[in-house]
């Protein structure tokens, strides 16, 4: 059979690989702060005896699409949005620091602050806990200001909010930012909030279909490509038994 027939495959697989990428971005396109992957194709030469006459087919994701998405008005006292460049501070589920820009925050029954899914908001102490309150109030600078039952205000912490170099930064698997070199980054004290907003996802769903509907038919061109390799296979068959 034609070496063909494994070009076309792995044409096809990866094509199948860069679409589940469009897809997640796609399905994220309402998700609050959702930052999209980017996907590229490279050829990858075949190495061995001969010439390097074929090459296989690699999908990769080479970055993450950092844009800010557009701030919406809530109104609601624990939702706010980085303004401009920054991240939040969260604790991941496997106890690490990590990064995001969803500030659709809640409180736990125990006063916790967490984020929308679920994740504990990280201060300059640590977790962030919150006393019973009537009111919270969410600054600029990331302070939390409650207003107990009796009128009085006390700042009880601040938000971590930090800007590390894009380029020191990788999505994981979870859908979080974290250093590539692992550890913490510094508090910012340039990185700023915007109280009752919520920054919406940069994703341009259009952008997605196009490139989803592209893969699609590169899908199909490379499995006619096998179905033509095995059409050839089967026509060497019958020639070499008419021979015989």
């Amino acid at each position: 059979m034609d070496k063909f027939m494994y070009l076309s495959m792995t044409g096809a697989k990866e094509a199948m690989l860069a679409q589940a990428s469009h897809a997640n971005n796609l399905a994220n396109a309402r998700t609050t702060g959702f930052k999209s992957d980017l996907a590229q194709a490279r050829a990858m030469p075949v190495f061995g005896e001969g010439h390097q006459s074929r090459v296989y087919a690699m999908t990769e994701r080479p970055a993450t699409d950092l844009t800010s998405g557009v701030l919406n008005h809530t109104g609601r006292d624990l939702d706010v949005a980085v303004r401009g460049e920054g991240w939040f501070a969260v604790q991941a589920p496997d106890g690490t620091e990590a990064y995001t820009r969803a500030g659709e925050l809640q409180l736990s029954s125990t006063g916790q602050v967490l984020t929308g899914s679920g994740l504990p908001l990280l201060g300059e102490g640590g977790q962030i806990a919150l006393p019973p309150a009537a009111k919270v109030d969410i600054g600029q600078d990331g302070s939390i200001t409650v207003l107990d039952e009796t009128g009085g205000l006390a700042v009880v912490d601040r938000i971590k909010l930090v800007n590390p170099p894009a380029a020191d930064m990788v999505k994981g698997e979870d859908g979080l930012m974290r250093l590539r070199t692992g550890g913490a980054a510094p508090l910012d004290p340039v990185v700023e909030l915007e109280s009752g907003y919520l920054e919406t996802s940069n994703v341009n769903a259009v952008n997605e279909l196009v490139s989803m509907l592209d893969l699609a038919r590169r899908f199909e061109m490379n499995i006619k490509m096998m179905q033509k390799a095995e059409e050839n296979s089967d026509a060497s068959a019958r020639i070499l038994q008419n021979l015989g």
